[in-house]
């Protein structure tokens, strides 16, 4: 047997002894949209809800076994690999510093501290991850304690196998398909080793949010890259640089393989697989299933595994989740509307809305005239048509707006 696949199998076994393996689930939902066999690899009921308990497991056992007087480990992360590395400290009895941005969700702050206990210290360092990466590694340095990256790794990425090697063991045969999220990419380099070993028909590819494509623009230049700029809402992958030791596994995988998964459509596949399914998944734990509608004319008849990656949501954000998803069905729009400032001129645009428009949103704004005054409206309904109707409408009775809805600069100042 090759030596990867093997050490993953290892580690799988080793893991046993603290936790069980994630189910594996086929969807009868999602198998009946695409008229295929699609299953969940749920990563989100691991102990500490995402699959990054693996690698910081697999990295510690390691460490320890080979200096076993080491009792400090540092790690940075945005969430998920700190309630990996926390629940494991405990476990091991060793001590934990664990930094994170000031930006992570609290719901993942006060998790890491319920798993780690007094076994760790978190310290809230810088708005990206990639601040508190850099002030992780510089405290470790000064301390002598033992860094457990949260990808760039080979014990990590060796851990991170693991979910192949369970969802290899789980299914009556391979996949034809395995869909998975990708940050810094230490999860996908395990599993494509893995699989690559152990079961080379089965095809993979690779999602990450639109705004955080570090894969990508590697693929694109041919190395790691640090993007200038990162949208931190899918926050488990939102990774401004690809790791090296990830990106040496991943550097020959097709770009037309790798897909962008816009922040507002996974609020769409968040709520969807809440409402009907009663899963929760946290944005990057929806990147896999997000992908389903770009691959549906590749998958009827197949096998596909989608890897929930994490769900440790902050149902604070709801509000906005629900938000980003109605506007990106087109159910909900904002405009600035120049009122005229006369009596009766609101009754008259109130009187152009449709039975299913509401009116979520009214803030006067200012004057932008003596007989004129600007106004900002935020309107929801049931479907995206009813926009163009009422878009007529106003154009028929004279009213000048703009719909800033998709104008980022102006929603940004004034949403």
């Amino acid at each position: 047997m090759p030596e990867f696949s093997k050490q993953a199998q290892d580690a799988a076994r080793a893991m046993r002894e603290v936790f069980a393996a994630t189910p594996l689930q086929r969807n009868d939902h999602l198998s009946a949209r695409y008229d295929a066999e699609i299953w969940l690899k749920r990563e989100d009921l691991s102990p500490v809800r995402s699959y990054k308990i693996r690698g910081a497991f697999n990295a510690m056992r390691k460490a320890l076994a080979e200096a076993p007087d080491q009792r400090v480990f540092v790690c940075a992360s945005a969430g998920n690999h700190a309630q990996g590395v926390a629940w494991v400290c405990r476990h091991f009895g060793v001590r934990g510093v664990i930094f994170m941005p000031v930006t992570t969700p609290q719901q993942k702050i006060e998790k890491t501290r319920v798993f780690g206990g007094d076994c760790v210290e978190i310290r809230l360092t810088g708005d990206y991850f990639d601040t508190a990466l850099a002030a992780a590694q510089t405290y470790c340095a000064e301390v002598g304690a033992h860094f457990l990256s949260p990808f760039d790794d080979r014990d990590v990425i060796e851990g991170q196998a693991s979910v192949a090697v369970e969802l290899i063991e789980e299914l009556p045969r391979p996949p034809d398909l395995v869909i998975l999220p990708v940050g810094g990419g230490g999860l996908a380099a395990g599993v494509v080793q893995y699989l690559q070993e152990v079961s080379p028909r089965t095809m993979i590819r690779f999602v990450e949010p639109k705004g955080g494509a570090s894969l990508s623009a590697a693929l694109e230049a041919g190395r790691p890259v640090t993007l200038p700029q990162v949208d931190s809402f899918v926050d488990g992958a939102a990774v401004a640089r690809i790791g090296s030791l990830t990106f040496e596994v991943l550097s020959n995988v097709p770009r037309r393989h790798v897909l962008l998964a816009p922040e507002d459509r996974i609020c769409v596949t968040m709520l969807e697989m809440l409402n009907i399914e009663g899963i929760v998944l946290e944005p990057a734990g929806a990147l896999a299933v997000d992908a389903l509608p770009e691959l549906a004319d590749q998958i009827a008849g197949k096998t596909v595994v989608c890897l929930t990656s994490g769900g440790n949501f902050d149902f604070e954000r709801l509000p906005e989740v629900k938000e980003r998803a109605q506007r990106y069905n087109g159910v909900k729009k904002y405009m600035v509307l120049r009122m005229p400032q006369r009596p009766g001129a609101l009754r008259d645009f109130l009187q152009l809305l449709g039975p299913d428009d509401d009116i979520a949103r009214f803030e006067y704004l200012k004057k932008s005239a003596r007989n004129f005054g600007s106004v900002l409206i935020g309107i929801e309904t049931t479907h995206a048509e009813n926009f163009r109707t009422l878009f007529k409408k106003l154009d028929a009775a004279g009213f000048a707006y703009r719909d800033i809805t998709d104008d980022e600069l102006l929603s940004q100042f004034m949403l």
